[in-house]
């Protein structure tokens, strides 16, 4: 995926992108493929960078998939806009701390932990 590519879709088009990535995401960490997992993150990072780019930040348009099905999809939408959203993405996160999905709620508990020790500052 090149930056140029990005540069030419509309921002429904990269939510929609986005959106995907999760989905392999999500199989790929079910299947314990770590370096799709990573290849993937890097991917989303592009895609997020791009939205970000855009006119008035637009990574905002992630905020509508807090409510997608697949956890990661939500997750990572969290993450990706908790400096835009940052108590409805604390929510979700916490939510998704909470539920005892293996994998997941440790990824979010971490996430919160590393927010509330100030290691991770959302920008």
């Amino acid at each position: 995926m090149t930056r140029t590519k990005l540069a030419s879709m509309s921002v429904p088009q990269l939510v929609e992108l986005f959106t995907a990535i999760g989905l392999n995401q999500y199989t790929a960490r079910m299947g314990d493929d770590i370096a799709k997992y990573n290849r993937l993150f890097d991917e989303m990072t592009l895609v997020v960078g791009e939205l970000q780019r855009r006119a008035g930040d637009q990574r905002s348009a992630l905020i509508k998939l807090y409510d997608h099905p697949n956890i990661q999809v939500r997750l990572a939408a969290a993450k990706k806009t908790l400096a835009l959203a940052p108590s409805q993405a604390r929510q979700l996160i916490e939510a998704v701390a909470g539920s005892g999905q293996p994998v997941y709620a440790g990824d979010a508990g971490m996430c919160l932990w590393a927010l509330d020790q100030g290691i991770f500052k959302p920008a």
